[in-house]
């Protein structure tokens, strides 16, 4: 059994319930600040709440969901700290390069593995649309892409799954229009078109956001798009007007008969997408760090991200942000 410490109990959350998922790892404790959040958690759970890296004893891995110190926060000195108790370490992303390297570093010479964590790659939609992408047969010609700034880091981990590589990249911001930022560079040496939500609620960082992340990858055939981080995925075919059609007026060639086809499960619900389906993602991220070494692409994806986040600048404030939530519009020719 390999006992685990969930450092932080807002993201926390859900890496506490992707290891209560898990029958092969057993929950040790709860680091954090003290906090009457952390406290009940703890006691919900039935663990110790340690508040000092001193307290944790008897622990296998540790998962680091703080924020790092390229979010303003203590994440990767704390991991570092773990790691030099021997404790194999887990941190959640976005992780500044430098601080990677360190951690790394810092892992190797105590015998120990480091792993950034990043929970989209892992989702079921985007590995059904990354799946879909190695199966179309022809090179990508384009990728058209939005994000919200909060998920910049796993958008482009996630167009680097679907492309299988992320070099070369280039990024120059054409403008701002709205809540948007216009990006266009390349990943991939695949030319993109990229829309950032560059603006945070402080007070309520987690919410406000247009969207998570959308993507289309552009093929001679056609286009796959995941609409959503839990999805769906869709292929729509390159409209082709044949010959015949122009000159008699005759849509009988077959490929005329496709349209946009739906190749993943219809989205989940957001309740069961938070509930559900993230603590997977993250339990598969967590089973991943017994195996897979994937330092030189994450140290990559880092030096990328870096370089879209100082063509995007600083993050808008936004100030009096509400939730104001409408029901579904009813369908064209309803009542």
């Amino acid at each position: 059994m390999t006992r685990v410490v969930v450092c932080g109990t807002t993201f926390g959350q859900s890496y506490l319930a992707a290891v209560a998922a898990l029958p092969e790892f057993e929950l040790a404790g709860i680091l954090g600040t003290g906090s009457e959040r952390s406290a009940k958690t703890a006691a919900r759970l039935g663990v110790p709440l340690w508040t000092e890296i001193g307290q944790v004893t008897d622990v296998d891995v540790a998962c680091v969901v703080v924020r790092s110190s390229a979010m303003g926060g203590p994440g990767s000195e704390l991991a570092r700290e773990l790691l030099a108790r021997k404790i194999h370490v887990l941190q959640e992303q976005p992780i500044h390069h430098d601080d990677l390297v360190a951690s790394l570093k810092t892992a190797r010479q105590h015998g120990v593995r480091f792993r950034m964590g990043d929970l989209y790659a892992q989702l079921p939609a985007v590995r059904a649309w990354a799946g879909a992408a190695r199966q179309v047969g022809q090179k990508p010609v384009y990728l058209e892409a939005s994000c919200a700034v909060q998920v910049s880091f796993p958008l482009l981990h996630v167009l680097g799954e679907a492309l299988g590589t992320i070099r070369p990249w280039r990024f120059a911001k054409v403008a701002t229009s709205g809540p948007f930022t216009v990006v266009t560079g390349e990943i991939g040496g695949v030319p993109i078109v990229l829309r950032v939500q560059n603006e945070i609620a402080p007070d309520d960082p987690d919410n406000h956001m247009h969207l998570l992340t959308r993507a289309t990858i552009g093929f001679d055939g056609g286009g796959l798009a995941l609409h959503d981080a839990h999805g769906p995925v869709s292929w729509t075919p390159r409209l082709h007007i044949p010959p015949e059609a122009r000159t008699s007026f005759d849509f009988s060639a077959a490929h005329l008969g496709h349209g946009t086809a739906v190749l993943s499960e219809s989205s989940v619900n957001y309740r069961d997408f938070l509930e559900t389906v993230l603590p997977k993602a993250i339990g598969r991220d967590l089973q991943a760090l017994r195996t897979e070494r994937p330092e030189q692409y994450h140290l990559a994806m880092c030096q990328m991200w870096r370089d879209l986040t100082g063509e995007l600048g600083y993050a808008s404030m936004l100030t009096d942000a509400a939730h104001r939530p409408v029901p579904a519009p009813g369908r064209p020719g309803d009542a």
